[in-house]
């Protein structure tokens, strides 16, 4: 069975093909149109999807899109009836969902097909079902309690549930306009981080703080026994007319979310681009220790009512990789997986994986993902060419080699050991926000002005974020008080006080990490290079960030290129061709 998973009209929309199990291609459309975070009709990440599995639209047994607008109708309709959101808002929301409802009619007009031909083949899969459908069939477990917790989708913002033969049991949910996603993402706007996506901010910067407000964020929050949650709604604006969001083409756009009482707990609020002070810090501090007494209240009951040792989490929030990695020391659960988009963009493979389970007969057997990899990949033809013809014009000049795959990994490695800063560009592009390998910007993790000089050199972000250590896996337990394998720097844990300082780079304020694992199975490629980093340093460790400078992570060869020069990268590794701005050459080897 093939199937086009579609997640769009919302941020992160993305495509992805699955054939009888096999997940073949997933990517987000952002990748494509370089606006991050991007909202509408993914018409070149499904084009993308297409060509990689050798299929047409024609071809496909079913089309999955992880929304379903007619879900929880009776609901929504209550809710309409009886709050006080003016009707010029309900109709602007009910555009957006008959935009959905016309999938077939602009599948239809990109792609220059009959929408009678396309009709038959949609299958709608609510957003929170398609959530814990792509962590749990993709992922490792044959029994695991599912998680999902999010901002809102289909008029959910958090799913429990309970994944076990291959199938899906939904067993109780969170509706509008109660969500712990917009809790803290109105926090997040009142310490001054507006943009949709900024939560990650908040998260970096709360180890500079004292929770000092968790009591006051009772007041925005409360929590029942069976797992369930409401919020206080004299301190939120979603649920009326005042708080607008944007999903058409382009950047998501959020609106305000806090009201202004919000300043009766915590004060006036930060405008963008105010000075950090120690209250903001606390308050973020505060914020973050809310969300992890909430989420682990909510996985206490989950584990009671499934008896699973085995978790899977998905949503928006499953982002929050400081609470993730709190989930052994603070819950029964033995076992977790957490999928490499396990956000909205990660609906569309949910969305496509569940329609196969649903039609199989039997019970259905996943294989597990495997592979974050199923992005475009680029040949060594294609990377010389673009080369020849983008660096024609270029005034600067660089030394220029191509070596095979041990000289690779051995001169990347002695680059990175003397303090240089590496693009690293090869294969598959990565699914989901994190670049593992890939698509990284690599830098030693053994110096301690490393983040300053990333920041300078390339990232130009606030100084409080926290770079990511990328670990061989076999070496886990030497360096993080927690082993345990996190293949897409989904967890955070502590690093062990006597390597704290051999790291220092990666090693955030409070001694944690945000660590990836990696293992020779899963990118052999990657792997070599930590492995030939660690022979000539003893350290098997990089640092790695996503290769990107303000923008969705790389896609294309020309676009590494393009940030390569227009940053002060030292080195950039395209496949087996690497380039060195003059003089940075390392001795031969």
């Amino acid at each position: 069975m093939l199937v086009l998973g579609i997640s769009a009209y919302h941020g992160d929309s993305s495509a992805a093909v699955v054939r009888d199990g096999e997940i073949v291609a997933a990517v987000e459309e952002e990748r494509f149109t370089r606006q991050k975070h991007w909202a509408g009709f993914p018409a070149r990440a499904i084009r993308y999807c297409l060509e990689e599995a050798g299929a047409t639209l024609d071809s496909l047994d079913a089309i999955a899109v992880s929304r379903d607008p007619k879900a929880q109708v009776w609901r929504k309709i209550a809710f309409v009836l009886t709050s006080s959101m003016p009707w010029r808002i309900v109709l602007e929301r009910l555009s957006k969902h008959r935009r959905l409802l016309g999938v077939d009619s602009l599948l239809a007009e990109k792609f220059g097909v009959p929408v009678d031909g396309i009709r038959p083949k949609i299958r709608r899969v609510e957003h929170h079902l398609a959530h814990v459908a792509g962590s749990f069939h993709a992922g490792p477990f044959t029994e695991a309690a599912l998680l999902s917790v999010d901002a809102f989708g289909d008029f959910t913002s958090t799913l429990m549930g309970k994944g076990a033969n291959g199938r899906v049991e939904t067993m109780r949910r969170v509706f509008f306009p109660h969500s712990l996603g917009v809790l803290y993402t109105a926090v997040t706007q009142f310490l001054g981080f507006p943009y949709y996506g900024d939560e990650y901010k908040v998260m970096g910067l709360a180890p500079y703080g004292r929770p000092v407000y968790r009591e006051a964020m009772n007041e925005l929050i409360s929590v029942s026994e069976d797992g369930t949650f409401k919020l206080n709604l004299k301190y939120f604006r979603h649920h009326k007319d005042r708080a607008e969001m944007s999903w058409r083409a382009g950047t998501p756009e959020v609106g305000k979310l806090f009201s202004d009482d919000m300043a009766e707990l915590f004060g006036e609020s930060r405008e963008l681009k105010a000075p950090l002070e120690q209250r903001h810090k606390d308050i973020a501090a505060s914020v973050q220790a809310c969300y992890e007494d909430v989420f682990v209240h909510i996985l206490s009951v989950l584990h009671q009512q499934t008896g699973c040792r085995n978790l899977c989490v998905s949503g928006g929030c499953a982002m929050n990789s400081v609470a993730n990695g709190k989930i052994f020391d603070r819950s029964p659960f033995t076992q977790v997986y957490i999928p490499p988009q396990p956000g909205d963009g990660g609906g569309a493979l949910g969305a496509a994986l569940q329609v196969i389970a649903e039609a199989s007969s039997k019970n259905p057997w996943m294989p597990g993902l495997h592979s974050a990899f199923l992005g475009p990949a680029f040949s060594a033809e294609d990377i010389q060419a673009m080369l020849e013809e983008r660096l024609a014009s270029e005034t600067e000049t660089f030394e220029i080699t191509t070596v095979d795959e041990e000289e690779l990994c051995r001169s990347v490695a002695r680059d990175i050991s003397e303090g240089k800063v590496v693009g690293w560009f090869q294969g598959r592009m990565e699914w989901g926000p994190r670049a593992l390998g890939n698509r990284s910007i690599l830098a030693d993790p053994r110096r301690a002005d490393m983040k300053d000089i990333l920041n300078l050199k390339i990232k130009r972000r606030e100084s409080f974020r926290p770079f990511a250590p990328s670990i061989l896996k076999e070496h886990t337990a030497e360096y993080f008080e927690t082993d345990y394998d996190v293949p897409y720097m989904s967890m955070v844990f502590q690093i062990r006080s006597e390597k704290r300082e051999v790291i220092p780079a990666v090693t955030h304020v409070n001694g944690s990490g945000r660590l990836q694992t990696v293992t020779r199975r899963d990118n052999p490629l990657y792997w070599k290079l930590i492995l030939a980093f660690g022979d000539i340093t003893g350290v098997p460790i990089v640092l790695n960030t996503s290769f990107n400078e303000n923008e969705p992570i790389v896609c294309t060869p020309a676009e590494a290129l393009e940030c390569f020069l227009r940053t002060k990268m030292d080195t950039l590794a395209l496949g087996r061709t690497v380039l060195r701005r003059n003089g940075d050459a390392p001795p031969a080897a």
